[in-house]
């Protein structure tokens, strides 16, 4: 009688188990819907695109590895993947070091900081098409206040004043911009990760005689992985999937070889060319650049922390 009472006890808890899991899968199953539909999906065809000649009209064509090819021998392509490089090397960094700098400065028990930070995040929660609006006004080559500074204060001659969107300086236009517009954010992040540290490291670190560099040293920087680890891998992602800046900024539209990055010349080929199996094949490129930086980031971090 016990036995067959725990039997049937056993069977009611499985059934209730089940019917507990299957609640579960159906409010999950809306965000599986969705990513298999418009990321898994998309991500197939695409890769089944970049092998073959379409556009968007006529039959597909396939041709192999040709859109590959002409890929790396095309001069636009070459340099779009160089500018997008020039600009994650130039912008990781020194938004990385500008946003610590902020949390460090802001964690301090200064007056007035919960203005600072505030003030701090509004470029970034601010509209992208106004604030590059403003970028361009400030640094107009003819009518801005800073080439007016270099012209009036350092005496610098007219034809000498930097073209901030053409030529050379485009790629430091696009750094100086995102680091303004996004150093809030990341300072937020590393915040959050100052104020997880704990006190008592630092009361021993004051016991030990140690300054505020060694404590920054030894207790901050080290506590501080995982959080820099993971800005840099987001940072990193945004950076080759810079678009809205270099469009806004460069003044949209057919963009120059000097201002042109992957994503702006995946959009020309596939918007505006048609080339819907060559913007796939340099889309292609740009998801397995991420995924290789990405590992690349993740083997080093587990490396470091097994030693």
């Amino acid at each position: 009688m016990a036995r067959q009472k725990a039997v049937e006890m056993s069977a009611s808890v499985k059934k209730r188990n089940r019917r507990r899991n299957l609640t579960a899968y159906l409010f999950i199953a809306p965000n599986f819907v969705g990513f298999a539909v418009f990321t898994m999906i998309p991500i197939v065809v695409a890769v089944g695109m970049s092998f073959c000649k379409w556009d968007g009209s006529n039959p597909a064509e396939f041709i192999g590895l040709d859109n590959f090819i002409s890929l790396f021998r095309d001069t636009f392509f070459v340099n779009s993947l160089f500018n997008t490089f020039l600009y994650c090397i130039g912008t990781v960094p020194l938004t990385l070091i500008v946003a610590l700098a902020l949390a460090v400065l802001l964690n301090q028990k200064i007056r007035g900081r919960s203005v600072f930070r505030v003030v701090s995040c509004i470029p970034y929660v601010s509209s992208i098409i106004a604030v590059t609006t403003v970028w361009r006004m400030i640094f107009h080559p003819a009518k801005g206040p800073v080439n007016a500074l270099l012209y009036y204060a350092f005496q610098v001659p007219k034809g000498d004043l930097p073209q901030w969107f053409t030529g050379h300086l485009i790629i430091m236009s696009y750094i100086l911009f995102s680091l303004w517009k996004s150093m809030g954010y990341y300072m937020v992040i590393y915040l959050a990760g100052l104020q997880g540290i704990s006190g008592e490291l630092y009361e021993a670190g004051n016991l030990d005689g140690a300054n505020s560099w060694q404590k920054f040293r030894y207790i901050t920087w080290p506590q501080l992985r995982p959080t820099t680890f993971f800005v840099i891998i987001i940072m990193t992602i945004a950076c080759f999937k810079i678009y809205d800046t270099a469009v806004l900024l460069a003044g949209g539209g057919n963009m120059s070889t000097s201002s042109m990055v992957l994503v702006s010349f995946i959009y020309q080929e596939a918007f505006t060319k048609w080339n819907m199996g060559y913007a796939s094949a340099a889309a292609i490129i740009l998801f397995l650049i991420v995924l290789l930086v990405t590992l690349f980031q993740f083997k080093n971090e587990s490396k470091y922390t097994n030693d």
